[in-house]
């Protein structure tokens, strides 16, 4: 177990103070169960208690979650990432099932490091092995699916990444001393998470969050058949595998988010509520980022007037390189159209059932098509249209290109023997499809102004990779905090500069 203040930890259950939710849990060793800080049971003795870095380490240590506080809604962090982005990047492949078949060895070796040290790691960060942080997932997520869905108990066991039923039925009798269906019999009946065919679960995250901002760029992003955003609900299509559906997502009260999935198998299920994560950047620790970003006083004011600003994540790499490419040197309306004009072309058309009046028709192109196509009809350059093929082609020969590896340089230079990919691409692409928090494309015409002196010199792209040091590991949201404050760059709202065409 990691090293707590247990003083200021009993502090902070005895206040229920909101701010610890998802930084400590609380295993309670007279009843055995283990609790969020704003549990609203009696305080527990000091004397009784142990406090836990996350949900697997007091699973680990032998209590099970409680019925009452739920630890499967409390908010997903990743404050561990300033202290190991290994522990980082393992956790991100873990949510997204890289431990599927709880092979730590395959882990450790897509991280660049030895199974040995993963697992220590792992002890130091999170206080929990990676395999038990796989299990207690798929516990969590089964537990609030038997709490907040109608879904018959084989359903939730599938939806869940358990392989089989009766796995899951032994797991939670060793866990609860008693079937999952007895864990339904005592929920809310008023719930029902499954309505006109769709399945609806709630994610909560760290406030504040900047929704409008958040809406904003989805919204001029949105590629029209594919996505649409509307009344504060961004909506889109959906392919894993040979399926395809449908999902919705909202802001909800008590700093949670609503989504609806239409998808027809349920095996998908946590893939599908990890690139949600991943595109609306749940698992950030706005205090903790916003904290070591403030004490730049440059950023200090930007921190301060936009407290709650994430960064946009992408639901798929392959997606969002071809947005990069087409948006080059041609403004992101522009590139928007033309890639509706894909999608029309060359997407395949949703299933009439799953077609919404809000505008979803088309699944986004797959590489396999795209890597067989002449782009060129669409009204584009040439080069530019041969760079997509290309790049389809080469995630044909290769599906992990876009996957996290041993670290961001790594990854930079990987992304940049792509074709049609240049370092502000590879960099936009670590920030949004990699989710790595310290991507920072340092050339940038909109940093480099926002960084003006009162004379107007702007820094070279040398000098503000210097001056980002202190930035680091946030870098990412350094950009977005610059970026927002009105600034015209590629990104938002302009071009995306020449050398990028290459």
């Amino acid at each position: 177990m990691m090293d707590m203040d247990r003083t200021a930890c009993f502090r902070a259950i005895s206040t229920r103070d909101a701010r610890f939710d998802g930084r400590l849990f609380v295993g309670v060793r007279t009843t055995g169960i283990y609790c969020r800080p704003i549990c609203p049971a009696r305080t527990p003795k000091f004397e009784n208690v142990s406090f836990y870095p996350s949900a697997a380490a007091a699973q680990e240590a032998g209590f099970r979650p409680c019925l009452r506080c739920r630890p499967e809604v409390s908010p997903e962090l990743a404050f561990w990432r300033g202290t190991s982005n290994t522990v980082s990047r393992a956790l991100a492949l873990i949510e997204s099932g890289g431990l599927a078949g709880d092979d730590v060895e395959g882990l450790a070796n897509r991280l660049g490091v030895g199974a040995r040290q993963l697992r220590r790691l792992f002890a130091q960060h999170v206080g929990a092995s990676p395999v038990t942080v796989a299990q207690t997932r798929r516990v969590l997520l089964a537990k609030q699916l038997i709490h907040e869905t109608t879904l018959p108990m084989a359903e939730v066991a599938l939806a869940s990444g358990f392989n089989s039923v009766r796995r899951f039925n032994e797991t939670f009798r060793d866990l609860f001393g008693r079937p999952p269906a007895a864990l339904r019999r005592i929920r809310d009946r008023g719930k029902d998470g499954r309505e006109a065919g769709a399945l609806s679960v709630r994610l909560a995250y760290r406030p504040p969050y900047d929704w409008d901002a958040m809406l904003a760029f989805l919204a001029a992003r949105a590629i029209p058949g594919v996505e649409t955003v509307s009344e504060n609900v961004y909506r889109r299509s959906i392919a894993i595998g040979e399926n395809c559906g449908v999902i919705s997502v909202k802001p909800a009260d008590k700093n949670r988010v609503d989504v609806r999935v239409r998808f027809p198998d349920m095996a998908a299920l946590p893939q599908i509520i990890a690139r949600v994560r991943r595109v609306f950047d749940l698992s950030a620790d706005p205090d903790t980022i916003g904290a070591h970003l403030a004490l730049d006083p440059a950023l200090a004011p930007l921190v301060a007037a936009r407290p709650g600003l994430r960064v946009p994540g992408a639901w798929d790499g392959f997606e969002l390189a071809v947005r990069a490419i087409f948006g080059q040197q041609i403004t992101v309306p522009a590139a928007t159209r033309l890639l509706g004009k894909l999608v029309q072309a060359f997407g395949d058309p949703l299933p009439a059932a799953l077609r919404e009046s809000e505008g979803l028709s088309h699944l986004f192109p797959s590489t396999a098509r795209i890597a067989g196509e002449n782009l060129a009809t669409l009204g584009m350059p040439g080069a530019r249209a041969r760079a997509v093929t290309s790049l389809a082609q080469a995630i044909v020969a290769d599906p992990a290109i876009f996957s996290r590896g041993a670290n961001l340089e790594d990854a930079i230079v990987k992304l940049r023997s792509l074709p049609g990919i240049g370092e502000w691409t590879a960099q936009y692409i670590a920030m949004r499809e990699l989710r790595e928090p310290d991507a920072f494309p340092a050339a940038d015409v909109g940093l480099l102004r926002a960084l003006a002196d009162s004379d107007g010199r702007r820094p070279s792209p040398p000098e503000l990779l210097s001056r980002a040091e202190r930035w680091r590991p946030w870098r990412a949201y350094a950009a977005l905090h610059l970026w927002a404050a009105g600034v015209q760059h590629p990104a938002l709202s302009g071009k995306i500069d020449a050398r990028e065409a290459a």
